[in-house]
């Protein structure tokens, strides 16, 4: 279970990354009322960007938990050939393999007349 500790990191870091896109809305119409042209952002909204990024992702790896590996071989290095071959779903018990039974009976149907 993540810690109080880690939740109020991300929030901060959310809350200071939506400030950061409201200052940068609010520069942008800022410049619209008073007819200047828009060249770049100013730093310390950029920056502010850019650490509540780095703040909220750390919090997030955080609370997330513990990684599990990619890789399948990881994962099933622990189970046995025997387990790893019993699939139920994929038996099939009513297939063509029958007639080569020596006690097989065929049944013929016959649907419709023959002309």
């Amino acid at each position: 279970m993540a810690s109080s500790y880690y939740r109020a990191i991300t929030f901060l870091g959310l809350f200071s990354l939506l400030h950061a896109a409201y200052s940068a809305a609010q520069h942008r119409s800022y410049l619209r009322i008073t007819g200047q042209e828009f060249t770049s952002l100013p730093s310390d909204i950029i920056i502010q960007g850019i650490l509540s990024l780095f703040l909220t992702m750390y919090g997030v790896i955080h609370i997330a938990g513990e990684f599990k590996e990619i890789r399948a071989t990881v994962e099933l290095e622990s189970k046995t050939w025997e387990t790893q071959k019993n699939l139920p779903s994929f038996y099939i018990f009513n297939h063509r393999g029958k007639a080569l039974s020596p006690t097989y009976m065929p049944e013929y149907r016959f649907h419709g007349t023959l002309s």
